[in-house]
């Protein structure tokens, strides 16, 4: 068995096995986690039993403050989804498209904690909370994985100097004799979970974890850990601070993600049509959001013709192919063909070439256009949802 410590206040560490998530409790206890007096939610022999306590109203919760905060309130009013909050300081809002619907504002890791103990419905959240606060709990659904926003990775850092200086990847780290049972790899970190997990299975067996307050990249500095595992982005922060991520030191790439409770997408009434909603707005937008429609005019013979030389070009072929429609007008009192208006939607890092390979093939009076969603018949996500609920 692998041997792990982890310190989680700066008086002492204990020793832990490898990571387990069952609660201690005796063979006949309960414990009651009540937030309100109208939801309760039971737990057996450390787990949650599997009833949904009833109530009308669907519970959404969404990030109170940040970056996130503001990222998330902007895709919903994109999605034609405004949360509407009386007043600012309160917790608890409104999305008038959705009449069933409250929006709780909760803090990430508490929106992770109040989907398991069923105080709330769905979430919106970095996967990397998930990760860490869900810890691997079946009645966590993903139920978008890519929202497009708040994008980061966690990773493993360590000094650009001294004994780490020439230490580019992480199997060169578990190599280093140094890390010992007495003398460990300590390691800062807020991710107290996802680090020991990460490390036991990339064969580090001499690691010690420590909280710390306020910025960790300070830590190995300050000599008080060796390396930190943090979210990063630009990675801006690690380089002004001599430090450097290392090859295969990545545990996870987060980003923005849509999360529900398994539990209450099958005995909650209305929260699975709700989620289906709010799954196809989201879809349809964020695919919307990638692509231009372009309108163009071209001389040709036939709608056919004009078709064949259209798909002729790699970056012409839209979602499904062109549109092609005749440009009818008046010629010698009758009404000729002799123009085609083409339609396609082309992604926005193609868009100039498109417009090259158009006028190549005779394309004129070329139009671009934004798109604001993008629906199909049926996302492909949803059909994973319901697979996921057996259903």
């Amino acid at each position: 068995m692998s041997q792990f410590s982890t310190a989680f206040t700066a008086a002492s560490s204990v020793s832990l096995p490898p990571p387990s998530f069952n609660v201690s409790v005796s063979k006949r206890s309960f414990i009651y986690c009540c937030s309100s007096s109208q939801s309760r939610t039971t737990v057996v022999n450390g787990k949650f039993d599997g009833k949904i306590f009833e109530r009308d109203e669907i519970r959404f919760g969404l990030p109170s403050k940040g970056r996130m905060a503001g990222d998330t309130l902007d895709l919903l009013k994109d999605c034609q989804l405004s949360v509407k909050q009386v007043n600012p300081r309160q917790y608890v809002a409104q999305i008038p498209q959705l009449s069933n619907v409250e929006v709780w504002f909760q803090r990430p890791k508490d929106i992770v904690r109040k989907l398991l103990s069923g105080d709330l419905d769905l979430g919106i959240v970095g996967l990397d909370t998930v990760s860490e606060y869900g810890r691997g709990d079946e009645d966590l659904i993903i139920v978008h994985d890519a929202l497009k926003y708040g994008d980061c990775r966690l990773s493993l850092a360590i000094p650009k100097y001294g004994i780490f200086e020439n230490i580019n990847s992480l199997k060169e780290l578990a190599q280093m004799p140094r890390w010992t049972i007495d003398r460990p790899l300590r390691v800062a970190t807020g991710f107290t979970y996802l680090g020991p997990k990460f490390m036991q299975e990339n064969g580090l067996k001499h690691v010690i974890f420590s909280t710390a307050d306020g910025a960790l990249e300070a830590a190995p500095a300050m000599g008080i850990a060796d390396a930190i595992l943090d979210l990063v982005s630009s990675g801006t922060t690690l380089r002004e601070n001599n430090l450097k991520e290392i090859e295969g030191g990545v545990v996870l790439e987060s980003q923005a993600v849509l999360v529900a409770s398994r539990k209450a997408l099958i005995q909650r009434k209305g929260a699975l049509d709700t989620t289906h909603e709010i799954l196809e707005r989201f879809e349809a937008h964020l695919r919307a959001a990638d692509q231009f429609m372009v309108t163009a005019n071209m001389r040709g013979s036939s709608a056919k013709e004009v078709a064949e030389r259209v798909l002729s070009q790699p970056l012409l072929s839209g979602l499904q192919g062109p549109t092609v429609s005749p440009v009818l007008c008046k010629r010698d009192g009758k009404v000729a063909a002799d123009y085609y208006a083409i339609v396609i939607c082309v992604p926005k890092k193609a868009l100039y070439k498109s417009v090259q390979q158009l006028r190549a093939i005779g394309g004129s009076g070329v139009l671009i256009s934004p798109l604001t969603y993008i629906f199909d018949e049926e996302t492909p996500r949803w059909r994973e949802l319901l697979s996921k609920l057996g259903l």
